[in-house]
């Protein structure tokens, strides 16, 4: 069973997303993801300054096995984005919902279609059986 911590909110295609305390957003991928797509050979982080329209591909997440594109859950601009990925993109693997986050945005309106974290197990539970 995955580790999906409650203080957190989930999307279909497997991102997470926390509010921190000034209003921005910290978004990343979850551990069944990266459990999914295995060991991480290169990341690729949206650019700060860069504006996000939510449900579209921002960022790409490469592991031995697939490259996988990463969904932005809400629309805004990307204040800040995890640099040290690209020299250690294991970081995902090791710490998925701490060092392993992908970017911070500043978000126009609400994210949609989001999932608590039981929701999101249920899901993960009926794409595993």
């Amino acid at each position: 069973m995955s580790n999906i911590p409650a203080d957190r909110k989930y999307t279909k295609s497997h991102e997470w997303v926390k509010t921190n305390d000034d209003g921005t957003l910290t978004i990343g991928i979850t551990e069944h993801a990266q459990e999914l797509l295995g060991d991480m050979v290169f990341i690729e982080v949206p650019e700060e300054g860069s504006t996000l329209t939510a449900g579209e591909d921002c960022a790409v997440v490469e592991s031995v096995k697939a490259a996988s594109d990463v969904y932005a859950p809400v629309g805004g601009e990307v204040v800040e984005a995890n640099e040290g990925l690209a020299d250690s993109p294991e970081t995902v693997n090791q710490d998925p919902y701490g060092e392993g986050w992908l970017f911070r945005v500043k978000p126009e309106g609400e994210p949609q279609d989001l999932m608590d974290s039981d929701a999101y197990q249920a899901l993960v539970d009926s794409e595993s059986h």
